[in-house]
């Protein structure tokens, strides 16, 4: 069976590998559910982690199978299965539990380990495969209407991760109701946030480095979104002509960013953090005033990666909602296809070098 795959720990090491053909029988009780793959999204992860910047293989191979954004279409299911059927369009969660507490009661997001088994990241072979077998605790029923989008529930789920945990801890305010919002980035999780947003009935501004025409900024104008270039603009002087900002959403991959966020949050505000930077940068930052600011204005920050199944559900129904309220809007999102795992290459090459590109995906299959 044809998968693309890394070595790890050896940079620019993609490849085509072969794995055995998966059997619902090697799920327990008959809880196997067989899924061929139909489009899997490709994003910054899979470049790093074909750079050897972090990832293991599973045990007893040398390799790691990649891709962690699948959609797919449910091909078999075990004896015990009465979730799913032959034909449903189903979308994976991509974290597996560990042995915490968390992970044994479904909040595997939440593990309070140091290891992390994930789909396509980490000690799990991932989704850019022909077939795979899973439990159906890590499947998500996709309605048919949503098959054409569904390809970008797993970044959405992120989303609404943030999104459901800020609300729920300003609960502690009896009344939260933010009216205006920021996203710290216009890339595909930043177009996503913004879109989740503006369904919330928030006025959003989008902070981003492009200055000239793009699919991008088209994009976040149709949803009515205020664009605002850095270059035109700081965060700060925004947030003094256009904030107070009760909600910021930080999807910029650029840590320095953050902070200059923190000084932008608005009293009672909450900041999402959603990027994963690595490396040792420092940044000068007004840490006294930063620090007065958050415990006089009840500010909060919050960090979101990796999602569990309730924020994939969550995503599948933002989605619903986002093809009545903006209908098209989320197809725009996919702009670059790739036909067929054997041509890998293209898809690293696209995915490196396109800068007009949201969403790099693979046609694995078709229904």
């Amino acid at each position: 069976m044809k998968s693309v795959a890394v070595i790890p720990g050896q940079a620019n090491s993609i490849h085509l590998a072969d794995l055995s053909k998966p059997s619902v029988h090697e799920i327990p009780n008959g809880r196997g559910v067989l899924v061929q793959v139909l489009r899997v999204g490709v994003d910054g992860t899979d470049k790093e982690i074909n750079a050897a910047e972090y990832g293991q293989a599973p045990p007893g191979y040398d390799f790691l199978v990649i891709g962690h954004e699948c959609f797919g279409q449910v091909a078999e299911v075990g004896h015990g299965v009465s979730e799913f059927s032959p034909g449903d369009f189903v979308v994976p969660t991509v974290r597996r539990p560990g042995g915490s507490f968390y992970d044994q009661i479904g909040q595997y997001d939440m593990t309070l380990e140091d290891t992390y088994y994930e789909r396509g990241i980490n000690l799990r072979h991932g989704f850019l495969t022909e077939l795979f077998v899973e439990d159906p605790e890590y499947l998500v029923k996709v309605p048919k209407g949503l098959k054409d989008v569904a390809v970008l529930l797993e970044p959405m789920s992120i989303i609404q991760k943030g999104l459901i945990q800020a609300y729920e801890a300003q609960r502690r305010f009896k009344i939260w109701r933010p009216k205006k919002a920021a996203v710290l980035g216009a890339g595909t999780v930043g177009l996503l946030a913004a879109l989740s947003l503006r369904m919330k009935g928030c006025e959003v501004t989008s902070f981003g480095k492009q200055t000239g025409p793009s699919r991008n900024l088209d994009l976040l104008d149709e949803l009515g979104v205020r664009y605002i270039s850095t270059d035109d603009l700081s965060i700060r002087e925004a947030a003094k002509r256009f904030g107070p900002f009760d909600l910021m959403f930080e999807a910029t991959g650029y840590s320095p960013v953050a902070f200059e966020a923190m000084e932008s949050l608005g009293k009672n505000g909450v900041l999402i953090l959603a990027s994963v930077t690595g490396g040792d940068r420092h940044h000068a930052v007004p840490v006294d005033k930063i620090n007065l600011d958050f415990v006089l204005g009840n500010k909060l920050v919050v960090g979101t990666v990796n999602a569990n199944r309730e924020y994939f559900e969550a995503g599948v129904y933002d989605f619903a909602r986002a093809e009545l309220e903006f209908p098209g809007w989320l197809s725009q999102l996919l702009t670059h296809p790739v036909n067929g795992l054997e041509n890998y290459g293209e898809m690293m090459q696209t995915l490196n070098a396109e800068k007009g590109a949201i969403k790099v995906y693979v046609n694995v299959a078709y229904e």
